[in-house]
């Protein structure tokens, strides 16, 4: 279903997403027919927000998108369908300006997938994700906390949450993302670091 919609009311409850998260000019990677852009009044710090899609290029890479050149980079419901996750988020982040923000939502295995990979849901799934597991039973799995910590060199995590407020539990398996309010989903925001910050990280991760 509509992923940024039904994202919409909850982060209105959220004053960081409207004070700090979406401002200035941004993207909206694998956008589809529900673009973040549509909800723009309701940030009203948000400048620009260009959609990216298939006929843009791939996602994964941004090929035409300059270093450092967006305040915020929104993806939903794309990061699992590229071949290679860690350079998807390389390149998202490299197109942020220090101080930007990247807000990234992915299906979590257990709420979405549900126990069966490849997905029954959706074809294309490449990957499935989790907060953090010692073991999944996906031969795909990857574990967020892993994959963030993996960026701490470019990118403080400042947000990560289950989104499974509106999931229900009690239900027989099927897809929940295809009712009006079934996220089914993590949702993490990562700031990239600044110049200084980034020097400061590097002599103590040295040390």
């Amino acid at each position: 279903m509509h992923e940024a919609s039904k994202a919409l009311m909850r982060r209105l409850h959220d004053n960081r997403f409207g004070s700090r998260f979406f401002v200035g000019d941004g993207i909206d990677i694998g956008c589809g027919p529900d673009p973040l852009g549509q909800y723009a009044e309701q940030f009203p710090l948000m400048k620009t927000v260009r959609n990216w899609d298939m006929p843009d290029g791939d996602a994964q890479l941004l090929e035409t998108v300059g270093d450092a050149s967006l305040d915020f980079v929104h993806s939903s419901h794309c990061l699992e369908h590229m071949h290679e996750p860690r350079i998807a988020m390389h390149h998202w982040l490299r197109v942020l300006k220090p101080g930007g923000h990247l807000v990234v939502v992915i299906p979590d295995e257990d709420l979405y997938e549900q126990g069966s990979f490849p997905s029954t849901f959706n074809s294309d799934h490449k990957w499935t994700f989790t907060v953090h597991k010692t073991s999944s039973w996906s031969p795909k799995s990857i574990n967020v906390m892993d994959l963030l910590g993996g960026m701490s060199g470019v990118a403080q995590t400042i947000k990560l949450e289950l989104l499974d407020a509106t999931y229900r539990y009690k239900l027989d398996r099927f897809d929940q993302t295809r009712t009006p309010v079934g996220e089914s989903a993590i949702e993490f925001v990562m700031r990239k670091l600044l110049p200084d910050e980034m020097e400061r990280k590097g002599r103590f991760t040295h040390r």
